[in-house]
């Protein structure tokens, strides 16, 4: 018995440091890290190194756990801001988005796998939601800086569309468990749904609000608290599952909440929930990676793999494209959305369900959803950062990389105390001077501490200690930035030259023809018709098509543009997708095909026209958002 504890924990160990261990090859290959950590499961399962591991309820209690503190760390990591820009759309993918690609997914299901119909669907809820593992990963750690309209979209989409996967996954397994039909239990499943989410949403708020609370009341150990914060989240998770609410959206809604307020300790708990995050990450997908059978994979293996790519390719897209079209989505951010539908470890943890049913197929359900998520981290996710650099998602940074720390500041949860390294070329070690609001008290150079007013000009390599409030500290990253480096010339991403917003918008008018539509006021600013036609909101790298020329957002201040760039060829470097047509793209198209016969009809002499390349959605113009 004792040998045996050693023996588990030896093996245990190892795997997580050989995990660990890889993630700097995965780096360096550019493979997909996710896929690594499930590799490494397989190669140590029964089939690889032997070691014999079939228990389904034990893999399906440690990847819950594991996934609530995922999706906590998901919400804490989420700003309020970019779930405000991007919640509509998100909430969409994340309940109406998965019921389509599940239902889309189950035609195909139906006839290359012979299930029935509640089975096919089943299969299709079990790879209905996208892994909030893997897409936070890619995007957070991928090396690429998106639009935040999409990065956030996709984000919050990942994290909050589990719990419909999860209620289908479980509605479907009892139906089929019971050979209940959908007729008896239609108006039981519509009630229990709208409990558990409405649980689950109203349990998140009330145990953020908690966690907020006893955390800024309770002055325990420094140590203790990042444990207390990620024991009361796991509290939040467990106590709404146990009253009938979705355990895995209140732990998600709880750390959205706790992580848009201020928090005593705040500076220790984000690396703490950072390591549990990549710990629960390699848990997940290592147990997962032991309880598969590679060598049952061959009997499925071909229906799998092309079910995975019409999950890739047919279902997500027009999933994806519905549920987007009232939200005015340009088709490449469309695109961009529906192909970071990743798969990883929750729709591997969902197959496990049919698995603890005792379904008859279940090993079926269990081997199909594994290939279907080997084949999306191959094909998606080893080509997520060239397909953004392809559709022109990839921004600019807007500031070079900052070294600083945070450091808390005891007695108040209203400022920091922030520690800068002056790095080469920045704008302080040029001699720019800190504003009054920020209060520098210390100054680190050579080893030797120095008050700042006797420090004299800073130089590179000087530590800097500031106390400030805690709504600024964005405002200094700019001063201690190095200058933002930038793949290949950014003028292809902004445009020829910049042109001052404040100006009048008749401006254009003047230079590149007609620029105002009916009902814009000709006394506008260039800053205040982009804004109208962005929906009342700009954001940094938005881009805006007026007549033939396109104005591009270069930077934004408290919601203010404060620098446009114009681009003069604004089709050059746009790629055309075949798909994805908005609303008015689908007018304009059937109004041309509508003119083109009625001009044939009176005229059969008439030569065939040639194909008009002019979209309405390319280059992000105000078209693409109606």
């Amino acid at each position: 018995m004792i040998e045996g504890v050693y023996l588990v924990t030896l093996v245990g160990t190892v795997l997580v440091l050989v995990a660990a261990f890889s993630s700097l090859l995965a780096f360096r290959v550019g493979a997909p890290l996710l896929l690594v950590f499930l590799g490494i499961g397989l190669i140590a399962g029964v089939d690889g190194l032997g070691i014999n591991f079939d228990n389904a309820n034990v893999a399906y209690f440690v990847g819950s756990l594991a996934l609530a503190v995922i999706l906590f760390d998901s919400g804490f990591g989420t700003s309020i801001q970019a779930f405000r820009q991007a919640a509509f759309p998100a909430v969409t993918l994340a309940t109406l988005g998965v019921v389509l690609t599940a239902a889309i997914f189950g035609v195909a299901a139906r006839y290359l796998l012979g299930f029935s119909w509640l089975e096919a669907f089943l299969l299709g809820a079990i790879v209905g939601s996208t892994d909030a593992a893997a897409v936070f990963f890619l995007l957070r750690t991928g090396g690429i800086r998106i639009r935040e309209k999409v990065r956030a979209a996709l984000e919050i989409e990942s994290g909050s569309n589990d719990p419909m996967a999860i209620f289908l996954t479980i509605v479907l397994v009892e139906l089929i468990a019971t050979g209940a039909s959908v007729d008896q239990v239609g108006g039981t499943v519509a009630v229990m749904f709208v409990l558990q989410m409405g649980i689950g949403i109203v349990a998140g708020v009330l145990g953020g609000m908690m966690i907020v609370g006893l955390v800024n009341r309770i002055r325990l150990e420094r140590g203790l608290t990042p444990i207390f914060v990620m024991a009361l989240a796991l509290l939040v998770f467990a106590v709404t599952g146990a009253i009938g609410g979705s355990g895995f959206l209140a732990a998600y809604v709880a750390g959205l909440y706790a992580g848009n307020r201020q928090m005593r300790a705040a500076p220790a708990f984000r690396p703490f929930q950072e390591g549990m995050t990549w710990l629960a990450q390699i848990t997940m997908f290592l147990i997962l990676g032991l309880l598969a059978t590679p060598s049952q994979f061959p009997s499925i293996v071909v229906p799998a793999v092309v079910l995975a790519l019409f999950l890739t390719f047919i279902a997500r897209p027009m999933a994806v494209w519905f549920c987007l079209l009232p939200f005015g989505y340009q088709r490449a951010e469309t695109a961009f959305i529906s192909w970071v539908g990743l798969r990883g470890a929750v729709s591997i943890l969902l197959a496990i369900l049919p698995l603890v049913g005792g379904l008859e197929d279940a090993s079926t359900f269990f081997n199909a959803a594994f290939i279907i998520v080997l084949v999306s981290l191959l094909v998606q996710g080893w080509t997520i950062n060239p397909l953004a650099k392809r559709l022109g998602l990839v921004v600019p940074a807007r500031i070079g990389p900052v070294e600083k720390v945070e450091l808390e500041l005891p007695g108040t949860a209203h400022h920091e105390l922030l520690v800068y390294r002056v790095v080469p070329n920045s704008p302080v070690a040029k001699g720019e001077r800190l504003p009054r609001w920020a209060r520098p008290s210390l100054v680190v150079r050579d080893g030797q501490s120095m008050r700042y007013q006797y420090a004299g000009r800073l130089r590179a390599g000087d530590y800097v200690y500031l106390f400030i409030s805690s709504r600024y500290p964005h405002l200094l990253d700019r001063l201690f930035a190095s200058p933002a480096t930038v793949d290949g010339d950014d003028t292809q991403f902004f445009g020829s030259f910049t042109i001052d917003p404040s100006r009048p918008a008749r401006d254009l008018e003047a230079a590149y023809g007609p620029a105002l539509k009916e009902g814009e006021d000709e006394v506008m600013t260039i800053a205040d018709l982009m804004t109208a036609r962005l929906g009342g909101r700009a954001e940094y790298a938005d881009r805006v098509a007026v007549g033939p020329v396109e104005l591009i957002v270069r930077d934004v201040d408290d919601g203010k543009i404060v620098s446009v760039g114009v681009s003069l060829e604004p089709d050059a470097s746009q790629p055309q997708i075949p798909m994805f047509l908005s609303p008015r793209s689908v007018i304009v198209w059937v109004r041309d095909l509508l003119r083109e016969r009625r001009s044939r009809s009176a005229d059969p002499r008439t030569p065939e026209p040639a194909a008009d390349t002019a979209d309405p959605d390319a280059n992000g113009g105000p078209d693409s958002r109606n």
